[in-house]
């Protein structure tokens, strides 16, 4: 496959020299089809910038089904017509915690105010979840993460999985929301009912700043 662009934000985070040349040779090798396509593998980093970041949302791996994934953890193109498995359960928390529905698949929207929809790996093979999640992207998510730490910020850590990223946020007067994964296996394990959404929001108004529009645009 190409290879990805280096954002221009984040480029002088150590990951990019370091770690990203043996990335792109793994990916190289790889004789599955890798989703998404290289030109959306960085994709949520570019849209969002360290300054423009508000909010985080750490997602897994992108998804392994042909043409799901498009670069931003949880976000499903607008055409895709298929199953949405946790975006759907996304949607329920949405319309249970603000009283207002959204159906709009692709995410972008977010990303434009400022929420950083991160997978903690950013490639998978066709057809096998989690296959490139010892490929090395970690360390990025954990420099984006340090990087972040430095002004006040909303963390959100669906499951055990984002949570153990969780070491690499430091500083203070961080929001940070843990709740299950808002996968069909564990969302009633907490997932539905922790309104992190209205809590997202009462923290950006309390600190003077505008809140997200999470349903449709």
């Amino acid at each position: 496959m190409p290879d990805p662009a280096i954002p221009d934000a984040w480029a002088d985070l150590p990951f990019f020299q370091r770690d990203l040349p043996g990335i792109r040779e793994k990916l190289a090798a790889e004789r599955r089809i890798v989703h998404p396509p290289a030109s959306q593998i960085f994709r949520a980093l570019e849209l969002s910038s360290p300054a423009a970041t508000r909010v985080v949302i750490l997602g897994q791996d992108p998804y392994h089904t042909p043409g799901k994934a498009d670069g931003l953890a949880f976000s499903i193109p607008q055409d895709f017509g298929g199953r949405l498995d946790s975006l759907g359960n996304i949607f329920k928390e949405i319309q249970s915690d603000l009283g207002a529905g959204r159906t709009r698949t692709d995410l972008t929207d977010w990303a434009r105010q400022g929420v950083l929809l991160l997978n903690t790996a950013l490639t998978v093979a066709e057809g096998r979840a989690h296959a490139h999640a010892k490929l090395g992207w970690h360390a990025l998510t954990r420099e984006v993460l340090g990087r972040l730490s430095g002004h006040p910020r909303a963390f959100v850590l669906w499951g055990n999985h984002a949570q153990s990223f969780a070491t690499a946020i430091t500083g203070s007067d961080h929001l940070i929301l843990k709740t299950a994964h808002p996968s069909p296996l564990s969302v009633h394990r907490g997932f539905f009912g922790a309104r992190p959404f209205s809590q997202i929001n009462a923290w950006l108004k309390a600190r003077g700043d505008t809140p997200i529009k999470w349903t449709d645009p």
